[in-house]
């Protein structure tokens, strides 16, 4: 029901240069396995549904069809299918709510890696951050707006339907839902919608991206534990001023459940919104110039023996395999040194041990943040050879040495 990942799982930062730029968070180039089953591509995005989805949707048939029996007995069994209709419709509300915040961000020119319809709701996996604070807040906005008109829509067909039929029970039912959407995802605290855009307000009048992220994460803390405790307090007749009525036992252990299920999802995806925000502001010190190891260049044919000792006395710690006008062909991996016996290293030829030179992995001397990281996601490999702007070498950088300044960078405090 967001544009993030309010399961936390998208927006969860990893010690992998290879996606780390993929908090959006959101495939960015390349789709993720394990997306669940693929419902199709509107506007080029694929649509997953999780297997976690069958289980919500079997949960909502039955709520659903227990409810239909008193309002339409005579319906018999077949509740359960008009039931299972209902799940279908209301997830595909949350799609179009979901496409909504895909088709904004594509006209804002942001990457969508995939939309997931998942337990709780959907997600679209935005890979990239808006550039502005009035593009955040209408990216949020979107959604909860769709879900609004949706709920709208349905109220307005009610009256063209009879009361008390099968179609009056579903339009009723999908106005309702769609309301409860929208206002459920315009709370001010992220990782909702309106904590989307309250994060946006606060970036305006403070001009920082970051003190937006920090106040609205912190509300929807604050929003998690409201959750927790004031849900099931809603929930319960006696809290509502009823104490005549006594609510069962069942009733309120599956109160107390959602309502901590709910709160953990809410909290979650606000402590992840913070690390990612925080890992975002270091991503420019992730820079290719800075990270990269120096070179020697060495033929194919020299004994690596000789091409360390050379690497040694230049203060070197990577070797290219040139040819003979002097043309990077490929580069020896730390892996493969340190897998050949030192006894056997005179004679052990470098070219055996290198990695053929493709055009994807060189890199750019200048590149850095998540420019940097993109191109190492779509070109994924061991050792890149850093290059200057007029060809020449001027280094190699290891994934390795990537991922550890990004480990670092998480383990900043942000600002």
């Amino acid at each position: 029901m967001n544009q993030d990942d309010e399961s936390g799982d998208r927006t969860r930062p990893r010690a992998d240069p290879a996606g780390a730029a993929s908090g959006r968070g959101s495939g960015r180039r390349s789709e993720r396995p394990g997306g669940g089953l693929l419902m199709g591509r509107p506007f080029g995005v694929p649509v997953y549904v999780a297997p976690s989805w069958f289980l919500v949707a079997a949960l909502i048939t039955w709520v659903f069809g227990g409810q239909l029996d008193r309002i339409l007995p005579e319906l018999g069994g077949a509740r359960y299918l008009v039931s299972l209709f209902f799940a279908v419709a209301f997830y595909a509300s949350v799609l179009v709510h979901e496409l909504a915040h895909t088709v904004a961000a594509l006209r804002f020119k942001l990457p969508v890696r995939r939309i997931q319809l998942q337990f709780f709701g959907g997600v679209s996996e935005i890979e990239k951050e808006s550039e502005t604070p009035g593009r955040e807040f209408v990216l949020a906005f979107v959604g909860p707006l769709l879900s609004l008109v949706l709920a709208g829509i349905f109220y307005a067909a009610l009256y063209a339907v009879e009361p008390g039929t099968v179609p009056a029970v579903l339009l009723a039912g999908l106005m309702i839902s769609n309301l409860i959407v929208a206002v459920f995802n315009l709370l001010p605290g992220l990782p909702l919608d309106g904590g989307r855009m309250l994060r946006a307000v606060v970036w305006k009048l403070t001009g920082r991206p970051m003190a937006g992220t920090v106040a609205a994460a912190w509300v929807g803390r604050a929003l998690a534990v409201t959750v927790l405790i004031g849900l099931p307090l809603l929930t319960h007749t006696g809290a509502l001023g009823d104490d005549s009525v006594e609510i069962g036992g069942v009733e309120t252990v599956t109160d107390a459940l959602l309502a901590a299920i709910l709160a953990a999802i809410i909290w979650t995806g606000a402590g992840n919104s913070l690390r990612m925000a925080r890992l975002r502001e270091h991503l420019p010190e992730l820079r290719a110039r800075a990270l990269t190891r120096r070179a020697v260049p060495v033929e194919s044919v020299t004994p690596l023996s000789e091409a360390l000792r050379r690497a040694n006395d230049a203060g070197a710690r990577a070797l290219v395999v040139v040819d003979g006008q002097g043309r990077p062909t490929g580069l020896v991996r730390e892996t493969a040194i340190v897998g050949v016996p030192r006894h056997r290293r005179p004679w052990v030829a470098v070219g055996g041990l290198a990695q053929d030179l493709t055009e994807g992995m060189r890199v750019p001397a200048e590149l850095a943040g998540e420019d940097l990281l993109d191109r190492l996601r779509a070109h994924p490999a061991t050792e890149y050879l850093v290059v200057e702007e007029t060809g020449e070498i001027y280094g190699v950088l290891s994934t390795a040495d990537v991922e550890r300044a990004f480990v670092q960078a998480m383990a900043r405090p942000g600002s």
